[in-house]
């Protein structure tokens, strides 16, 4: 068998052209030279590679002739020699500054929704011209699962639909006890509305849940509440119509419904410590004033230094301090004289 395919071999290389010839018995020989090498196992060096690529690229038939290794080897080669070609070739590109790097990984850390183009819009926007590639070289490695969002978005998206209500006893000059009802909105700590009775029943907090909200769909959407018995039936029928969904805190765990109960602390050091409660009225007329002061002006510091009404900044440019004087001067509010 093996005289026979001598034989044909000699047949095929008559009838072929010499240029084809002489690059078959050039690979033949490079691999030869290969093999002779003083290593027990043949080791294709930098040189080798070289000549295979480049040979691959003047003759169409070079993977006929290729023994010691596979023509997906060579193209491997071709194309590793390809990156350093080009890599020697944008050695003189500027390199990108420790700032830009900075950013995109910041971008990408606070944002993992975002992939490469929504990262190199933003630093457009910033004054960063960057290429897409540079934003995807220098981006936070990401797992095969979808980018989560933090937890402090995830409770903040939902702050924005919830609301707390609780009831608060204020003494009177007389020594009678008032009831005073406060519901406050969980974003941006806004009190949405308050009112005193004397005399607090299911139905008289119902329809503080309705006054809260004057509008159609300025309803929260869950409001969070404590075990009184005072919302029983009626209270929670009124609230179901109102498409709101009650979270009830566990019994005697007051640190469940966190701002209510600060907000209620505010009141008392901040107004009702400084002053005797008359009667109803009077009750009522103090706690609209300061919560009138409460959501315009007193700032906080969860709020960035600013009220749940935001507050813009004024420079001094724009003249002298004036103090405006709220909840009977008990405190103030300071604007500047535009």
């Amino acid at each position: 068998m093996s005289i026979l395919r001598v034989i044909l071999q000699l047949f095929r290389a008559l009838f072929r052209d010499r240029s084809q010839l002489a690059l078959e018995n050039l690979a033949l020989r490079q691999q030869l030279a290969i093999l002779r090498h003083k290593a027990p196992r043949p080791r294709l060096r930098r040189a080798d590679r070289v000549f295979w690529v480049s040979l691959a690229r003047i003759w169409e038939d070079w993977r006929s002739a290729l023994i010691l290794v596979r023509p997906e080897t060579v193209l491997r080669w071709h194309r590793k020699g390809f990156r350093y070609f080009w890599k020697w070739k944008s050695r003189g590109r500027p390199c990108v500054s420790p700032e830009v790097i900075r950013m995109i990984r910041r971008l990408c850390r606070e944002n993992p929704l975002w992939g490469a183009p929504r990262i190199r819009s933003e630093l457009l926007l910033l004054g960063f011209d960057v290429a897409e590639a540079t934003v995807v070289k220098y981006m936070t490695r990401r797992g095969r699962r979808p980018p989560s969002q933090t937890w402090r978005t995830f409770l903040r998206n939902h702050l924005r639909t919830t609301a707390a209500c609780d009831f608060f006893v204020v003494p009177t000059a007389t020594f009678r006890l008032l009831f005073a009802f406060v519901i406050l909105s969980h974003d941006r700590r806004r009190i949405l509305h308050v009112d005193v009775t004397a005399h607090p029943t299911a139905e008289w907090a119902a329809q503080q849940i309705v006054e809260a909200s004057p509008a159609e769909g300025t309803e929260p959407r869950y409001l969070l509440r404590d075990r009184d018995s005072i919302y029983s039936g009626w209270f929670r029928h009124r609230v179901a119509r109102l498409a709101i969904r009650e979270i009830v805190t566990a019994p005697q765990s007051p640190w469940q419904n966190p701002y209510a109960e600060r907000v209620i602390g505010s009141i008392r050091r901040e107004c009702l410590d400084h002053l005797i409660i008359l009667g109803e009225n009077h009750l009522r007329q103090i706690l609209r004033e300061y919560v009138r002061y409460y959501n315009e002006s007193r700032p906080h510091l969860s709020l960035e230094r600013n009220a749940p009404s935001p507050r813009s900044i004024e420079p001094p440019a724009l003249g002298a301090v004036l103090a405006v004087p709220q909840v009977s001067g008990l405190h103030h509010r300071y604007t500047r004289a535009a």
